[in-house]
This record gives C-alpha cells, structure tokens and sequence, in this order.
C-alpha cells in the first residue's frame, strides 16, 4: 500500500486583527521573497492557537509543525474541537491556502468539499456547475458526461438541476456538491463537517458512498466532523488536533477515548472541610450501568458513583447533582434524600442511575454539591464546580442509518396510551 499523502513540518501563521505589514516597503519585501521561493522575511515567532486566551503577540499559529503519512485507500478521521486548526490544515492539503513553512506531498487528484457551496458558481445551473466542478478536479468532459445522471440521482435534486444554484438552499447545495466530489474519478475525498447540514436521507447516503469509494474503489478519504458515532463507523484511524497542533494519531477508537476525555469522568477531589471535619470524595466515575467501556451510550443506563470518606458525624446531608451543557449553562438539578442513610460515617460509596434514552447524545459538565440542613439553613459541606463529565455517544447503528443529532438535551421516551 503507498502513501499517497505525505506532511512535513507543515505550519500556517495569520495575523491577528488589520491584514498588511504596516507599510509598502514591507509588503514589496515579502513578495519578492514568495517570488523567489523564499521563507517570508518578517515571519515572527507567534503565540499558540487557544482561541479561548488573550495572546501577547499579533501573530498565531493556526497550525505548528505537523507531520504524518496517509496510505492509499485508508479513511482517516480529523478530530479536534474548534479552532484547533482541521479546516485549515484540510484548506492547505486541498491546496486553496498556502502553507506558511513545511511541505505537503499529495499523489493524485484531490476532491474536497470544505464549505457549503466551495467551487460553485452562483449564476451557473447545477448541470453547468457539474461540468465546471469536475473541470477543476481535472476530469475530461466525457468522464463528467459518463456519470452525470449517477450525480444528479444520488444528489437527489433532478427537478432544480437547470436551475442557477444561486435559488438552492445550502442542503441541496451540499447534496449537489458531494455527489460531484463523490462521485468524479478523483483518487482523494476530502471532506469537512458540511454533511451536518443535510438531512437524515442524506447523511445516511453520504455515509454508505464514503464507506463504498474507500472499501470498493480504494479511494483515500480524510473526514472532518465532531459527530464521534460517524468517526467511529466510518474510520479505521483518526488524528486529533489540539490548539494547531497534532497531539495524536493512531487508531479511531483510541483517539476518540482521548478527544472524549474519559479520564476527566473519574476525578479525585481536593479535601474539603466543615466546621474543622473532613469530607472527601475519593473517587467519582461514569459508566454505563453493567460495562467497564469508556463509552458512556444513549441507549444504556448511566452509573454515577460517588466514592466519599466522611467525617463528618453530622446527620442529614445528602447529594445534589447539577447538570450543565459545553457551554456551561445549567439544564437540570437533582438530589437524593436528605433523610435517608446514604451517606454514613467514614467510608462509603452512593450510585446515581439515569434511565437509559434519558439524555440526548452531547457533552455534560457536572457540579456536585454535599449539603446539610442545618438551624441555619442550607450549608454546603462539599462543593466542585467541576467534578465530572460526560460525552453520551448515540446508541449502536449499522453503517448507512443516519449518524445525525436530534435537537435538545432530554431525549426520554414517554407513555401513550389511546384514548
């Protein structure tokens, strides 16, 4: 098998705020450098790409010397949270930005959809724009007359085809755009998280084509998304991108243990003290109810377990468990008895069980607090803001079934009856 993608040191810097150097002399500079083959003159050492700090430098690195090898017919899946640089580093192998430093080798012709509407002209039909995307790609008119009805059936979109794509919507925009880029004899598919804006149809159709032009035709695909259960399903391996940088490459199901951040769910806390009496939570894990997997699914009941060292020989204190989204916002609330005997002197253990379907499939923060009803009120014996977090994966699918999410965050199946 060869390698049909080869990165070396590859790294992109942007400046930050006003596009220029400031002056003319400067900019004249820098061209004649780019003329002449030339490492840019005023490159500068720049901050790293954390989007969520204030940098001390005008300059960033949106990506920082990046090295790996993709071997023909692999699907490889580019995993990271935003800004940590995937659509950049999918721009500069798609060859629509240059690289700042470093090299990529690419062997054969590149098909990549990246935005909703790249390579597309608006005043153009679909039919004509079939034609002008696959010239692009270098294919001959006879090649793109070959399989235009294969496109225009799987794009779904027969009846709007002589019409200028300016009137499609972005849905039928993509369907259009990845039956051409699927469908064109190019020997790699690049694809960003455009599919997320298709419908269930088509993201199960998407899905099934990926799957056929890597396994039956021995296509390269390289696959930008945050949907984990696709990743999953569709790649053998994945790379994981961290602030421009790339922390890991291995297998897709070890890269997704790591994105997901499993460990996060099993926490040790720092010691807490009441009125000069320790609590402590020793350990505090989530796992689906029964399994010992990383994955915490949809469909399975969830198992929280608290492991706690008390003593605090107080009665009356018990659990309260808040819930918040990846943006930090609170969706639920819930405690346990404050009468019961669940949290006793010394050491113990108290499990939570969420139903199974109860959550939509996404990312969970949890606070959790220990509280005592005292003369005075509502006292917190224990308080992290941060002890745990989930991300609930969707239930088990067969490939070509769609990987979409509902909207929301309870997903829970209630009783009908007839009436």
């Amino acid at each position: 098998m060869s390698t049909v993608i080869k990165v070396e040191n590859l790294s992109k810097q942007y400046r930050l705020g006003n596009v220029g150097s400031g002056s003319l002399k400067d900019d004249l500079s820098r061209w004649w450098y780019r003329m002449r083959g030339l490492e840019d003159p005023l490159l500068k050492i720049g901050d790293t790409n954390d989007r969520t700090t204030k940098g001390g430098s005008d300059y960033v690195w949106a990506l920082k010397d990046i090295n790996f090898d993709v071997q023909q017919g692999d699907v490889v899946g580019i995993i990271g949270r935003n800004g940590a640089g995937k659509s950049t580093l999918l721009k500069i192998l798609s060859k629509t930005t240059a690289p700042t430093t470093g090299s990529v080798k690419v062997k054969g012709r590149i098909a990549s959809l990246l935005e909703v509407g790249t390579g597309f002209h608006p005043e153009l039909t679909g039919r004509e724009n079939i034609y002008l995307n696959g010239a692009i790609l270098g294919m001959r008119k006879h090649e793109i007359t070959r399989k235009l009805d294969e496109i225009i059936d799987f794009a779904g979109v027969e009846r709007y085809i002589d019409t200028p794509v300016k009137r499609y919507s972005s849905g039928m925009y993509v369907r259009l755009a990845f039956g051409v880029a699927a469908h064109l004899e190019s020997e790699i598919l690049i694809i960003d998280e455009v599919l997320a804006v298709g419908d269930a149809e088509f993201q199960k159709k998407c899905l099934g084509k990926m799957s056929d032009v890597s396994k039956g035709e021995g296509r390269t695909v390289l696959f930008v998304s945050h949907n984990m259960a696709a990743v999953k399903a569709l790649c053998r391996n994945a790379t994981l991108l961290e602030n421009g940088q790339l922390s890991i490459i291995g297998c897709a199901d070890e890269i997704i243990n790591r994105y997901m951040g499993i460990d996060s769910g099993n926490r040790i806390s720092e010691q807490s003290y009441y009125q000069g009496f320790k609590f402590n939570i020793d350990k505090f894990s989530i796992k689906n109810s029964n399994e010992n997997g990383n994955f915490i699914y949809r469909d399975k009941d969830i198992e929280i377990n608290i492991d706690y060292d008390n003593y605090i020989n107080i009665e009356d204190i018990y659990f309260n468990i808040k819930i918040k989204d990846d943006e930090g916002k609170y969706i639920m609330v819930t405690t346990s008895s404050e009468k019961s005997d669940l949290i006793h002197f010394g050491k113990g253990v108290a499990a939570m069980k969420i139903p199974s379907g109860f959550f939509n499939e996404g990312n969970y923060y949890i606070e959790l607090m220990v509280i005592h009803n005292s003369d005075n009120g509502f006292e917190a014996v224990f308080h992290e803001p941060n002890m745990g977090y989930m991300q609930i994966l969707p239930e088990a699918r067969e490939m070509g079934s769609w990987m979409g999410k509902e909207v929301g965050y309870i997903r829970q199946q209630f009783e009908w009856t007839k009436k």
